[in-house]
């Protein structure tokens, strides 16, 4: 019964992610912490599914270092968008430039 709640609270917590980030079209910022908040309850729905599994947890280490490398790439696209273009926003980027 507790791995039934546990699954339906990370579904809801996923469900909730996505809705926050197809909703928050403004800044990449809020963009880039949505995303970061879906890999959290993929990582939390994994973890889950290999300890009900009694799975060794090395592929929930993998997958944490590649959202880590991901938020990292992520912080270095706002970074470098900052710097070109003064903001986040996306109304005022322009893919046409350079």
């Amino acid at each position: 019964m507790l791995t039934i709640l546990n699954w339906f609270l990370s579904s809801v917590l996923f469900i909730m992610g996505v809705f926050t980030f197809v909703s928050n079209r403004k800044h990449l910022l809020s963009m880039l912490l949505s995303l970061e908040y879906i890999v959290l309850s993929l990582f939390l729905l994994l973890f889950i599914y290999l300890n009900m599994l009694n799975f060794e947890f090395f592929f929930s280490m993998m997958f944490l270092t590649f959202s880590v490398c991901e938020g990292a790439l992520g912080l270095s696209i706002l970074v470098s968008m900052i710097r070109t273009h003064g903001n986040d926003y996306f109304q005022s980027f322009n893919i046409l430039q350079c």
